[in-house]
C-alpha cells in the first residue's frame, strides 16, 4: 500500500482551526472535533506505518481499512472547508454588488444564531460514528514522522555521476568506435557526403537517449541545422513534425493551422540542401516513423546524419531500409562499468568498498542487470544521504526498484506519486509543481513564518538526490526543472492507479477508470480521437479536488460550475483564446475553494473581475500572456496570494491594495506609477522575488521605493524596468546610497540607465553582501571601466553577466584570469570605443561568450593582426559566441580582417562552439539596449563593394 493518507496532512490543523473562539462552536461539537482530531492523528500515523509495506505484503482487511479513512478525509476536509468559507461570509457571485453585500451580512446574522451550527454538528457527528466503526478494524500505531527544517541542496555529486553515466554508454568506447563508426563521420568523403540513418534499439533504462544526446553534442557543430526531439507513445504526428521544425529553427506562426501533409511538405523544403542532423528518441510506432521518414526523403549528398532511438525491435528495421542505414543494438553495461557507476554513488572511490559489501553488492549489480537507470536509484536509496546504510539494509534492497519508492520518507511517497499527471517525457518545471504541490497540501510547516515553497524545493532536490526524478539543468547548471524516466512513470502510475490517488484519461482507455470518488484528473492527449464523453457525463465531477490538462485535451473538459470542491486547476499552454470551447470567465467565480489557477501561456486576453472570489488562492500564474491588457482591480482582494507571476506591466495597483496582499512571496509584473504605491511595496515583507516598472522616472518615486526596499529583507531576485527611456540615474544613485543587499541576493537586473557607482560602493562596503549573487544585468551602463571589471570579477558566485555600456571612454578592457572564476554565460558589450582582450586562462568555465569590438580602436592599438587572445583560450566554451564589430572609422578591408582573425582564433577552440560575427556599419552611443538583446544573430558580412570609409 502506498503512503497517500487522502486529506490528512492538511486536514488535522483545520480541525485545530475550528476550535478557537471565533467559531463559537458549541460545547458537544467542541468535543466530538477534538475527538475527531485525535482519533485522525492516530489513524494518521497509521497510514504512514502502512504506507512503508509494499502492497503484496499487506493484509488486505488493512487495505480496505486505509481506503475507507482515505475517503472519509477527503469528504470531512470538504464539509470544514464549506463551513469556513461561510463563517467568512464567502458566498456564489450576485451580479448586483451591493445585494451581494446584503446577502452577505444577512448569512452571517443567521450562522450567529446557529443555522451553520447545525450543518457542521450533523456532519462531525455523522464523521465520528463513521471513523469509530472502522477504527475497530485496526490497532492503532504512533510513528515519528521525519520533519526536516535544515535547507537541502541537491547533491553537488549528482551531477559528475550522470556524467559518468553518459560516459559508460558512450563517451570514451561505444560512441567514439561503433556508433560514429556506423555514422560514418570518418572516411572517405562519397561516404561521409550521404544521408546516413542509424537506430538504436534497446529495453528502457539502457541509456539510448543519453548515447543518443552525446554523439548529438559531439557533432552537432559540423551541421548546417539541428534538432532533438523525444516522441514516446501514442504521439501526435503533426506535434512531432512542428516540433522537428521549430528545433531545427524554423517557428514560422503558421505551424499549427497545417497538417501533417503540409508540414512534411515544409520540412522537406526546409532541409533541401542543407547538411542537418535530426535525432528523434523513442518511437514506439512503425506508422508513426513512415509518415514522418516522408521529410527525409530526399538524400541530398550533402552529409546529413538521422538518428532514431526505440525500444523495439521490428521499429528499428523500419528506420532503416535502405543499405547505407544500420541499426545499433544497445547492450548493458559490462559488470566493471556497472560496479564502477554503483559503488561511484556510494563510496568516494572504488577501493573504500568494505569486504562486508561486496556479496551483496554483487547480488545487487546482478538484479540491476547492467541497467544505469536501476543502478543509479538503488545506489541513490543505499547512499541514504551522508552516510551508508547498514549491511541488512542492502540486502531487504536485493528485491526489486520499487524499494526505491517504499524508501522514501511518507512526504516524498506523495509529492512522487503526483508526478503522474504528466505525460511521458515531459519537462516539469520546477517552481510550478512545488507551487502545486504547496495548493495539494502536501506541503506542511509547524512554523508560520516559514515559506512553503522553500520546504517544497526541499521535497524537490531530495528525489533528485535520491534519482527519482532526473534534473533538467539551464545554461547556468542549475536545476530549473525535472523529468520523469518511463521505468519511474510507470511505478507510481501503478502505484497512485492502486491507491485511486489520480486518473489518468488520456484517450487510450487504459488508464481511466471511474469507479469510487475521483479526486484528481489528468486529462492528456495521446489520442486526439477521443471525444471525452464519459468525463462530460461523470456524476462525481463535484468531487474533483484537482484538475490539470495538457494541450488540446481542454476540448473535452466540462463547464467550471460543475466542480464543487476544485483547489488546483492548472490549464497551462492549452489555447483559450476565441475558439475555446471552455469558457473561463463565465464560471471562475465559482471556484471559490480554489488556490492554484496555472493559466501560462493560454492566450487569454481578458480576466474576469469574479477572479476576486478566490479568496482561498495562494498562486495565480498568468506568465507568457503578451496580450492579456491588465488585471482586474479584484485581484488584490486575494490576501492568501503567495505568487503572482504575470507578463510585464499588467499588475497596475491603486493606492491602498497593495497592503492587501500580506501573504505574496512572488510578484512580477507591477507597473509603479505614484510614489504612494512605491511606499506600500514596504508592506510586503514575506517578498522574495520583485520585477518592477516604472512608468517614467521621478526623483520621489524613486525615493520611496528605495525606502520599502530596505524594509524587504528577503528578497532574493530584483528586476527593475522603465517604460520611459527618458530617465536619469537617480536610482540606481540612491541604491548605492541607501540600500544594502542582502546576503541571500541571487538575482539582480536593471533596465534603466545607471553608473557602476552603486556596484562599486557596495562591493567595497561589504563584498560579503553580494556573495551569493549568480545573475548580474545592467543593460545601459554609463560607462565600465578597468577597475569595474576586477570588481565585478571578484564576485565568486557570479554565473552569468550582462553589461552593456553607453559612453564609452576607456578604450582597453582586459578580462584578466584571476576574475570571473565561475561564469558561465558572458556577456559585455562596449560600443565601438573600446576593445576587449582576455587573458590566457580568463573565464576558465564560461560556455558561452558575447562581446563588442570596435574595430578602428583595436586596429589603432594592436598592430599584431587583431589578436583579442582568443587562440588556445577559452576553453569551456561549447555554446555560442557572439562577436559585434563596430565598424564605424574603420575601411571595409580593416573590418574583413579583423572578422577574419576573430573567427580564425575561434575555429581552433576544441569545443567547436557555433560562431556569429555580426556586423555593426554604424550604431549610435546611445542606442538602446534591445538592439543588442537577441537570442540568435546571424552572419552579417559588409560587401566588396562597399565604398570605404
Amino acid at each position: 500500500m502506498n503512503i497517500v493518507t487522502g486529506a490528512m496532512g492538511s486536514l488535522i490543523p483545520k480541525l485545530g482551526q475550528l476550535l478557537m473562539d471565533e467559531y463559537n462552536l458549541h460545547k458537544r461539537v467542541r468535543k466530538d472535533v477534538e475527538f475527531l482530531t485525535k482519533e485522525l492523528e492516530s489513524m494518521h500515523a497509521a497510514l504512514i506505518k502502512v504506507g512503508e509495506v509494499p502492497h503484496d505484503q499487506l493484509d488486505r482487511q488493512v487495505k480496505l481499512w486505509a481506503d475507507e479513512v482515505r475517503e472519509l478525509s477527503y469528504n470531512m476536509e470538504d464539509v470544514v472547508d464549506k463551513f469556513l468559507i461561510r463563517v467568512e461570509g464567502i458566498q456564489q457571485p450576485h451580479d448586483n454588488t451591493s445585494r451581494f453585500k446584503e446577502l452577505k451580512s444577512k448569512m452571517l446574522g443567521l450562522f450567529k444564531k446557529g443555522k451553520n451550527h447545525h450543518c457542521i454538528a450533523d456532519a462531525i457527528k455523522e464523521i465520528k460514528e463513521q471513523l469509530q466503526e472502522v477504527a475497530a478494524r485496526r490497532d492503532r500505531n504512533k510513528v515519528v514522522v521525519p520533519n526536516p527544517t535544515e535547507t537541502i541542496d541537491i547533491d553537488p555529486c549528482l551531477r559528475a555521476l550522470y556524467a559518468e553515466a553518459t560516459e559508460l554508454v558512450g563517451i570514451y568506447g561505444k560512441r567514439d568506435q561503433e556508433l560514429m563508426r556506423l555514422l560514418s563521420m570518418e572516411g572517405d568523403d562519397a561516404s561521409k557526403n550521404r544521408l546516413k540513418k542509424v537506430s538504436i534499439v534497446g529495453f528502457g533504462g539502457l541509456g539510448k537517449t543519453t548515447l543518443a544526446r552525446a554523439v548529438y553534442e559531439k557533432i552537432k557543430g559540423d551541421f548546417d541545422c539541428r534538432a532533438f526531439v523525444p516522441v514516446g507513445q501514442n504521439p501526435d504526428m503533426k506535434k512531432v513534425l512542428r516540433d522537428i521544425l521549430i528545433d531545427l529553427g524554423n517557428p514560422h506562426s503558421d505551424l499549427a493551422m497545417l497538417d501533417a501533409n503540409q508540414l512534411i511538405k515544409k520540412l522537406h523544403e526546409f532541409l533541401e540542401n542543407k547538411r542537418y542532423l535530426v535525432i528523434i528518441d523513442d518511437i514506439w510506432d512503425e506508422k508513426l516513423w513512415e509518415g514522418i521518414n516522408f521529410a527525409f526523403s530526399n538524400r541530398n549528398n550533402v552529409g546529413s546524419r538521422l538518428i532514431t532511438t526505440t525500444r523495439i525491435v521490428s521499429v528499428s528495421n523500419s528506420c532503416c531500409s535502405s543499405d547505407d542505414d544500420s541499426v545499433y543494438r544497445m547492450e548493458p553495461l559490462s559488470v566493471d562499468d556497472s560496479r564502477r557507476l554503483f559503488y561511484k554513488r556510494i563510496f568516494p572511490c572504488e577501493s573504500d568498498c568494505p569486504s562486508e559489501f561486496e556479496k551483496v553488492s554483487r547480488d545487487i549489480l546482478k538484479k540491476c542487470g547492467g541497467v544505469p537507470l536501476a543502478i543509479i536509484t538503488i545506489a541513490s536509496a543505499l547512499a541514504g544521504g551522508q552516510k551508508v546504510k547498514p549491511k541488512c539494509e542492502w540486502d531487504i534492497l536485493l528485491q526489486i526498484l520499487s524499494f526505491s519508492y517504499y524508501n522514501l520518507p511518507s512526504h516524498l511517497k506523495t509529492c512522487l506519486l503526483y508526478l503522474c499527471i504528466y505525460p511521458e517525457d515531459r519537462e516539469i518545471d520546477r517552481d510550478r509543481l512545488i507551487w502545486k504541490w504547496v495548493a495539494e497540501g502536501f506541503v506542511h510547516c509547524g512554523n508560520q513564518e516559514t515559506s512553503l515553497f522553500f520546504l517544497g524545493l526541499n521535497y524537490f532536490n531530495q528525489l533528485i538526490n535520491r534519482s527519482m526524478i532526473q534534473p533538467i539543468y539551464n545554461d547556468l547548471g542549475e536545476v530549473h526543472a525535472c523529468r520523469v524516466h518511463d521505468m519511474v512513470l510507470d511505478l507510481i502510475c501503478s502505484l497512485s492507479q492502486e491507491a485511486k490517488f489520480v486518473n489518468v484519461l488520456d484517450g487510450t482507455g487504459d488508464r481511466m477508470s471511474f469507479q469510487g470518488n475521483v479526486r484528481r484528473l489528468s486529462l492528456q492527449d495521446r489520442n486526439k480521437d477521443h471525444q471525452g464523453t464519459p468525463l462530460r457525463n461523470f456524476t462525481g465531477i463535484s468531487r474533483v479536488r484537482s484538475i490539470t490538462i495538457f494541450t488540446s485535451a481542454i476540448n473535452i473538459m466540462p463547464a467550471l460550475s460543475r466542480f464543487e470542491v476544485l483547489r488546483v486547476l492548472d490549464l497551462s499552454d492549452c489555447n483559450l483564446g476565441k475558439s475555446s470551447s471552455l469558457q473561463l470567465n463565465r464560471g471562475v467565480g465559482h471556484l471559490i475553494h480554489l488556490r492554484y489557477f496555472g493559466l501560462a501561456g493560454t492566450g487569454i486576453r481578458e480576466l474576469s473581475a469574479e477572479i476576486g472570489n478566490l479568496q482561498f488562492l495562494e498562486v495565480l500564474d498568468l506568465g507568457s500572456n503578451y496580450e492579456l491588457d491588465e488585471l482586474p482591480s479584484t485581484v488584490f482582494k486575494l490576501r492568501r496570494l503567495i505568487c503572482l507571476d504575470v507578463y510585464l506591466d499588467k499588475v497596475v495597483p491603486t493606492p491602498g491594495v497593495l497592503q492587501n496582499l500580506t501573504s505574496i512571496e512572488v510578484l512580477s509584473g507591477v507597473l509603479v506609477s505614484l510614489n504612494i504605491i512605491a511606499q506600500e511595496l514596504g508592506n510586503l515583507a514575506r517578498l522574495r522575488e520583485l520585477q518592477i516598472c516604472f512608468k517614467d522616472g521621478s526623483l520621489d518615486l524613486y525615493e520611496g521605493f528605495v525606502k520599502s526596499l530596505c524594509n524587504l529583507h528577503h528578497i532574493e531576485s530584483l528586476f527593475i524596468y522603465c517604460n520611459s527611456r527618458e530617465t536619469s540615474f537617480e536610482l540606481m544613485d540612491l541604491l548605492g546610497e541607501r540600500w544594502v543587499p542582502l546576503v541571500h541576493l541571487r538575482e539582480f537586473a536593471s533596465w534603466m540607465p545607471s553608473q557602476l557607482s552603486a556596484l562599486r560602493g557596495w562591493i567595497k562596503r561589504d563584498p560579503s553582501h553580494l556573495s551569493n549573487l549568480s545573475k548580474l544585468i545592467l543593460c545601459s551602463v554609463k560607462e565600465v571601466q578597468q577597475e569595474d571589471v576586477e570588481i565585478i570579477g571578484g564576485l565568486l558566485s557570479l554565473r552569468r553577466l550582462y553589461i552593456r555600456s553607453t559612453h564609452q571612454t576607456q578604450r582597453l578592457l582586459v578580462i584578466h584570469a584571476d576574475g570571473f572564476r565561475c561564469m558561465v554565460v558572458f556577456h559585455l558589450y562596449c560600443g565601438s570605443a573600446a576593445q576587449i582582450k582576455f587573458e590566457r586562462g580568463a573565464l576558465p568555465r564560461a560556455e558561452e561568450v558575447a562581446f563588442s569590438l570596435g574595430v578602428r580602436v583595436a586596429k589603432e592599438d594592436d598592430n599584431s593582426g587583431f589578436d583579442l587572445g582568443l587562440q588556445g583560450n577559452l576553453l569551456s566554451l561549447r555554446r555560442h559566441v557572439y562577436v559585434y564589430m563596430y565598424c564605424g572609422g574603420a575601411r571595409v578591408g580593416e573590418a574583413k580582417a579583423a572578422a577574419a582573425a576573430v573567427r580564425h582564433a575561434l575555429d581552433a577552440n576544441p569545443n567547436h562552439p557555433s560562431i556569429y560575427i555580426r556586423m555593426v556599419p554604424d550604431i549610435a552611443e546611445g542606442a538602446h539596449a534591445d538592439d543588442l538583446c537577441e537570442d540568435k544573430v546571424d552572419d552579417e558580412e559588409i560587401s566588396d563593394d562597399e565604398e570605404e570609409n
